[in-house]
C-alpha cells in the first residue's frame, strides 16, 4: 500500500504553523485541507483531549457562524496525535490566506466566557471532557508564538 501524504511530511522538521495538507477535487470544487500545527510533533508534549475536545467545539462553532467562512467550512477537528487541527475550506487557499481568519478564531477563544457551546449531554458524547482554561491558555500561546508574525517556515511544509 502507498504511504498516504501527511505521513510523508518529516515531523522531526515540523514546526507549529499553517500548512497545506492537500487540495482534492470535489465535482467542480477544490477542497483545500490545513494542517494547523499548534505544537512541535515529538518535541514537545502534545495536548490533553479536554483542551483539544474544547478547542474543537468552539472553533467549530465560530468558523460556522463566520460571515465569509461559515459556508466554505467544511469541517474542523483534531489530529489523532494531538500536535495540531484540520481545517477543511471549499476553495483552493494558500496557507497565508487564512490567517487573519485564524488568527480571529483563536482570539475567541482565548477570551471566550461561559458554557462552550455543545458541551452537555445531550448535545456531545463526552461532554465531560472540556478544559476551557487550557483552551484559552493554547489558544492565546498559538497567536503569540505562531500566528504574530508569522514566516515562510510557518506556512509551508519543510522539505
Amino acid at each position: 500500500m502507498e504511504k498516504i501524504a501527511s505521513f510523508t511530511i518529516d515531523h522531526l522538521k515540523l514546526y507549529p504553523g499553517v500548512y497545506v495538507s492537500r487540495k482534492d477535487n470535489v465535482g467542480d470544487n477544490v477542497v483545500t485541507t490545513f494542517d494547523i500545527r499548534m505544537t512541535r510533533p515529538n518535541f514537545e508534549p502534545v495536548m490533553n483531549t479536554a483542551e483539544m475536545h474544547t478547542i474543537e467545539h468552539l472553533a467549530a462553532t465560530y468558523l460556522r457562524n463566520h460571515s465569509v467562512f461559515g459556508s466554505k467550512t467544511v469541517y474542523f477537528g483534531p489530529m489523532g496525535c494531538r500536535t495540531g487541527f484540520y481545517l477543511l475550506l471549499n476553495g483552493d487557499y494558500k496557507s497565508s490566506d487564512i490567517i487573519d481568519l485564524l488568527v480571529d478564531m483563536f482570539k475567541f477563544i482565548s477570551e471566550f466566557e461561559g458554557d462552550v457551546p455543545g458541551a452537555s449531554a445531550k448535545d456531545c458524547g463526552n461532554y465531560l471532557d472540556m478544559n476551557l482554561p487550557m483552551a484559552k491558555y493554547l489558544s492565546n500561546k498559538f497567536i503569540e508564538n505562531v500566528l504574530t508574525n508569522i514566516g515562510e517556515g510557518n506556512l509551508n511544509y519543510p522539505v
